[in-house]
């Protein structure tokens, strides 16, 4: 069975049954409506599923690519799918979040909503494609194809929306210009578009160099660093929730996974080289934009900076080239992607109720959301990087990673995490504690059944992984190590 296939395309049944339902009813019929939601849920669900039978099924001492799938496509091209101990895990992210995404807009989105779902659905299937491509030309498919659907999200369910959708699909986009010249020159130069046999190729040192600042424009972007991060803000604060969730859990992944499956096996002298340069862009990323964070009056505004500083951490931890750089920069983008998806959930509870983000707004949110201020701290601790959440294993080991690389990279980073604090621990005091002194916030509730039943998985997946990190580390040591020793054997290390 072509499990690959069947986790990648399975939402598009969904989209195939909401759009029947669309030929029989108007799209503003309350059961059409209705039943498009229980679909995406449905085929969100059944994806999930799985996608949990792939990690069960996945040998973890196997270091090569695993459930491969290949066929002619077109002009000599290949459909090639696999999975590795580096890609297999975001498949896992993508399917266990596109549900509680699904959940978090059933009451909040109003309008066009059989379109909504769709674009949902559609986007969990490119994004899946991207992780599961071995080819080059369908990863580039499936990575541009990307943008069409969150440009969508943005622009039409979105607050100011047109600006921030076409700053989105802009930047983004330019950045993968290069990209493409770069894989053209690749597949005309090796006669192959196989991304296994291009790991296996030797390019010269010079065309190297070229191509990584090719690879690097585009991903750089994706990820974002800085100073290409000013788009991200915008987005998140203009995309409704699940967008940000989205956003932030896991297609900001899909940067430090290209550096991670390109630059570093394909291009390593040139990763050799800039190195020192990836390193000082990160340090900048994580001080700066932990200290704009801090000074921001938009809750949701403050974590798309908080985003862009632990993304800093990511980048870092690829770069120092080691075990341990890598496995932290891995646990990193999956922790992240929980955590950052959950304080989004958590902005989108307060938002749905009073219709605003501004800090000052709120202020005493405890006396009347007890269950609610209790899963901000926690998810608030998780951010900060504390230890027994998931946010604590990242950091500390991409910071020892990067230690063995460049001792003042790690030591400078080091400060963001006592930045992370200060400004994650100012927003939670300010919005939580103190007197109840808005009288518009008297009649505010706490959490119903259906935002509890989101977080509880959320919750549970940011403990655990923080105590038991192992369970991530036993599916990625082998694919690590392996491209650790390729790395540091074309580097003469």
């Amino acid at each position: 069975m072509p499990l690959l296939s069947l986790i990648t395309y399975a939402p598009l049944i969904g989209v195939a049954g909401i759009l029947a339902l669309r030929l029989m009813g108007r799209p503003e019929d309350a059961k059409v409506v209705s039943a498009s939601k229980w679909i995406a849920f449905v085929t969100t669900l059944a994806t999930f599923a799985l996608s949990v039978l792939l990690v069960l099924q996945y040998d973890p001492s196997n270091p090569g690519f695993q459930f491969v799938e290949e066929a002619p496509w077109f002009a000599g091209l290949s459909y090639r799918m696999g999975v590795d101990g580096i890609s297999v895990l975001f498949v896992l992210l993508t399917a266990f979040l596109m549900p509680l995404c699904i959940a978090a807009s059933w009451t909040s989105i109003e309008k066009r909503v059989p379109e909504y779902m769709i674009a949902f659905l559609v986007l969990e299937t490119l994004v899946i494609g991207v992780f599961c491509a071995l080819d080059l030309v369908l990863f580039y498919i499936f990575f541009e194809f990307g943008l069409v659907p969150m440009f969508l999200i943005i622009g039409i369910w979105g607050g100011r929306r047109v600006y921030a959708a076409f700053k989105f699909f802009l930047y983004t986009l330019l950045g993968s210009v290069l990209m493409l010249a770069a894989i053209l020159y690749m597949i005309a130069t090796t006669g192959t578009a196989s991304i296994p046999e291009l790991m296996a190729y030797d390019f010269p040192g010079g065309v190297q160099t070229w191509l990584w600042l090719a690879f690097f424009a585009s991903f750089a972007v994706k990820m974002p660093m800085w100073p290409v991060h000013t788009w991200l803000p915008d987005a998140h604060v203009e995309a409704p929730t699940a967008g940000s969730v989205i956003l932030a859990g896991i297609l900001l992944k899909m940067g430090g996974y290209g550096f991670m499956r390109f630059s570093l096996p394909m291009f390593p002298n040139a990763s050799e080289l800039f190195a020192p340069l990836v390193f000082a862009m990160s340090v900048i990323a994580v001080i700066y934009t932990s200290l704009v964070a801090f000074r921001q009056t938009d809750i949701k505004k403050l974590i798309a900076y908080s985003s862009v500083a632990h993304m800093g951490f990511v980048t870092m931890g690829i770069f120092s080239g080691n075990a341990a750089g890598e496995q932290g920069a891995l646990f990193q983008m999956i922790s992240h992607g929980v955590i950052s998806g959950a304080l989004f959930l958590c902005v989108g509870v307060v938002y749905d109720r009073m219709h605003t983000r501004e800090i000052a707004f709120y202020g005493g949110l405890v006396n009347r959301m007890p269950w609610y201020a209790a899963v901000f701290m926690l998810f608030t601790m998780g951010n900060v990087g504390l230890p027994g959440t998931s946010g604590f294993v990242g950091e500390i080991l991409t910071m020892t990673g990067a230690y063995q690389a460049s001792t003042w990279t790690a030591f400078l980073a080091a400060t963001g995490v006592i930045l992370s604090a200060v400004y994650a621990l100012t927003l939670y005091r300010r919005v939580m504690f103190g007197e109840l002194t808005n009288p518009k916030l008297a009649a505010i509730t706490d959490l119903d059944w259906r935002e509890v039943a989101i977080f509880a998985p959320l919750i549970v997946s940011t403990l655990y992984l923080g105590v038991q990190p192992n369970i991530v580390f036993n599916l990625t040591a082998a694919s690590v190590d392996q491209l650790v020793a390729v790395y540091q054997a074309a580097i003469g290390g």
